[in-house]
């Protein structure tokens, strides 16, 4: 990034990928929310594979919300932290009403404002 270039708003945007891409369940509007938040080509990394593409990062997030039910949502913790193009979000994941199924963190590296790779840092499922 130049130093003309101005800083994205990480915390807007990594946001706006939890609610936009990840918690809608419209493909359509999951794929304008693409266009508006990541490159041409993105990358995201999950701890079961990579997964290379607008359309195949938006099937892969229905697919979460189709597996876990009508409720099901991501939310975010506390305000993302990033500089230099590199940009962090907390947050957890369950049912509405129900207990939290999983926490984590998206790592996001940004080019020209927009995702270009993504991380899903799952936390270790601690025993009850």
């Amino acid at each position: 990034m130049s130093d003309t270039e101005a800083t994205p708003d990480y915390n807007v945007l990594l946001r706006a990928n939890l609610e936009r891409v990840f918690n809608e369940r419209d493909p359509d509007q999951r794929a304008l929310a693409m266009a508006d938040l990541y490159v041409n080509d993105p990358i995201m990394f999950e701890p079961d594979g990579v997964v290379r593409g607008r359309d195949a990062i938006s099937a892969t997030a229905g697919r979460l919300l189709d597996q876990f039910g009508p409720t099901f949502s991501f939310a975010p913790e506390g305000t993302a932290v990033g500089h230099h193009g590199l940009a962090v979000l907390r947050w957890h994941a369950g049912p509405e009403g129900g207990p939290v199924a999983v926490t984590g963190a998206d790592a996001a590296e940004f080019e020209n404002g927009k995702i270009a790779r993504l991380w899903v840092l799952l936390d270790p499922e601690k025993a009850s």
